[in-house]
């Protein structure tokens, strides 16, 4: 069976350098195009050092009108704004799209609150959102994906089951997230140098985060639950990875090992979803550079209430693995092709 070709548009980035990793050793991909403005005319090997030997591809200036005939899906690693731009002139090509940033996750009347006008708003509609557990059959055909965000990956995963049963209950749920550093992504900047995170935490755009309205749009589309989300994300001195702490109310009371059977239930066919026996648990350490959520419970029968701890890699699950599991479903290869790797540890 010939390989499919790939570009990724933004490849110098710190998703690009993952979407690469996982590609690189894919059985049914060929990567043939790599656009980097800023380091353009350089090989990736040069931007990246560490894929000296596996991919010295040089890095082209980004424009959609010089993408090579014959790519079969191309990947978007873009700033907000910019994916969008591009997609409005890819759209017309015979091309599959994944984007990695924000402009197709939230409807145009949400996006316009958060992030301004959107330059092609008739193509919102068009997109598929890009949580393959949610979403597995419309993924199969679609030609725009939309990759969810990495906070509301580790959220929505971490709720769906409740959701879907009917047993959380409407109004305030409080998430409180810990991002690595690399969710800020490469471009140097004074909240991400070293002497202003090492040895320090902090919450940052509380109540404020664009992550908020899509955690709430795709509950709320979803699973036919009106939530508020009080959202808070934190900044954490470490590379990578997310935990995120979920509190709920529920219908009904529960003990923790209901919750365990429900969340087993639900996810026992989902290869990069892991449950958490009683009392466990999961550490972002256990997830780091690889596309799994492990997701961690505890109830509280008396008060009706239960915690969720939910860990991903955000540059992971949370960005480019997700992305390379969603190419997978759109092409018709296994799944988990590229991406059955265990963790790193330590």
């Amino acid at each position: 069976m010939r390989k499919i070709r790939v570009g990724i548009l933004g490849a110098s980035g710190y998703t690009g350098s993952d979407l690469l990793r996982f590609l690189l050793t894919h059985p049914s991909v060929d990567i043939t195009h790599l656009t980097a403005d800023k380091h353009a005319g350089k090989r990736i090997s040069d931007v990246f050092p560490h894929l000296s030997g596996f991919c010295d591809l040089e890095l082209k200036p980004l424009d959609p009108e010089t993408l090579p005939e014959d790519i079969d899906v191309v990947f978007l690693a873009l700033p907000h704004g910019a994916s969008a731009k591009v997609v409005g002139e890819l759209y017309k090509r015979d091309v599959r799209i994944i984007d990695l940033g924000a402009d197709f996750r939230l409807s145009h009347e949400v996006y316009t609150v958060w992030y301004g006008e959107h330059p092609h708003p008739g193509l919102i509609p068009e997109a598929v959102y890009g949580i393959p557990e949610i979403n597995r059959e419309r993924l199969k055909s679609a030609k725009i994906v939309a990759n969810p965000g990495c906070y509301p990956t580790s959220v929505i995963l971490g709720l769906l089951p409740l959701a879907w049963e009917q047993l959380l209950q409407p109004g305030l749920v409080i998430a409180d997230s810990k991002s690595g550093v690399s969710g800020a992504g490469r471009s140097p900047s004074l909240d991400t140098h070293f002497c202003e995170v090492n040895e320090g935490l902090k919450a940052y755009k509380v109540g404020e985060h664009r992550h908020m309205p899509e955690i709430e749009e795709v509950m709320r589309e979803y699973s036919g639950i009106d939530l508020r989300v009080q959202f808070v994300p934190h900044l954490i001195p470490m590379d990578r990875g997310i935990l995120s702490t979920i509190y709920v109310r529920l219908n009904k009371s529960m003990t923790t090992g209901e919750l365990l059977e429900l969340y087993g239930k639900h996810y026992e066919n989902e290869r990069f979803v892991r449950i958490s026996p009683e009392k466990v648990y999961p550490s972002t350490s256990q997830v780091k550079g690889s596309n799994f959520c492990d997701i961690g419970l505890k109830a509280d029968p008396e008060s009706k209430s239960a915690v969720i701890v939910s860990v991903i890699d955000n540059l992971v699950k949370g960005a480019s693995g997700v992305a390379v599991q969603n190419m997978n479903i759109m092409m018709g290869f296994e799944e988990s092709a590229g991406l059955d790797i265990p963790p790193l540890f330590p």
